[in-house]
């Protein structure tokens, strides 16, 4: 019943890392769609934030695997997926610490999660809850000719708090995931160790019947009765 319960559940965490919820945004009357990665690699893909697209795509192929693990009772895809959430854990470590401007990160002047081939920013900056873009004109001298110089103000929650919310739920599934999948591992492999799926009962010293290569012939012996007359 326990066993049941982590496969269960370690299967709805794999949907919550992949499914999206809706949240309503300020100032706006609709909903999107938010939270979770597939939402995450929608956005980063709006901000042109390379690093971070290459990761959530790993990250949901690995996230398909352990499902198709966790359904079909592989323990090796399960296994995988479970390394594959440490690593996981650290990118949104670094994430946070890159927003929050840990030690000598700087989100203004590192170009980290653009591989250093563009100046776009998180697509929160410009677009989050409550924010006012304005265009400065003329642009300063430095600023590249195909990119635009603006000001945003009055923003309800900047967006490196947005940025470092989307990481820490990220954290947060990846920890469950990864004691769930610990958990459903140990569980099939004692499964299997006290009933060999493939040998059937010959876990428990049942033999079955062997073929012979060839036929053994016995001679037979008839008495024939004798006739005195």
């Amino acid at each position: 019943m326990g066993y049941c319960s982590g496969r269960c559940t370690l299967i709805f965490i794999c949907g919550m890392q992949l499914s999206k919820t809706n949240v309503p945004q300020a100032k706006q009357s609709v909903n999107r769609d938010t939270v979770c990665v597939l939402e995450r690699q929608i956005f980063d893909f709006l901000g042109y934030q390379w690093a971070p697209i290459l990761a959530n795509f790993v990250h949901i192929i690995i996230v398909i695997l352990g499902l198709f693990g966790t359904i079909q009772y592989r323990p090796r895809y399960i296994t995988g997926y479970a390394v594959w959430l440490v690593l996981w854990v650290t990118w949104n470590v670094f994430v946070i610490c890159f927003y929050l401007e840990a030690g000598d990160l700087s989100k203004e002047t590192d170009l980290i999660l653009t591989f250093n081939i563009s100046m776009h920013r998180s697509w929160w900056m410009e677009n989050g809850p409550g924010c006012t873009v304005t265009s400065v004109t003329p642009a300063p001298d430095w600023a590249p000719e195909d990119h635009r110089y603006i000001t945003v103000s009055g923003c309800f929650l900047e967006y490196q708090y947005i940025e470092v919310a989307h990481s820490s739920l990220q954290i947060v599934l990846a920890l469950a995931g990864f004691i769930y999948a610990c958990y459903v591992v140990k569980c099939i492999t004692e499964e299997e160790d006290s009933f060999d799926f493939i040998g059937g009962f010959d876990s428990y010293g049942y033999q079955g019947p062997q073929k012979t290569s060839h036929l053994q012939l016995q001679p037979m012996y008839m008495q024939i009765p004798l006739d005195n007359n």
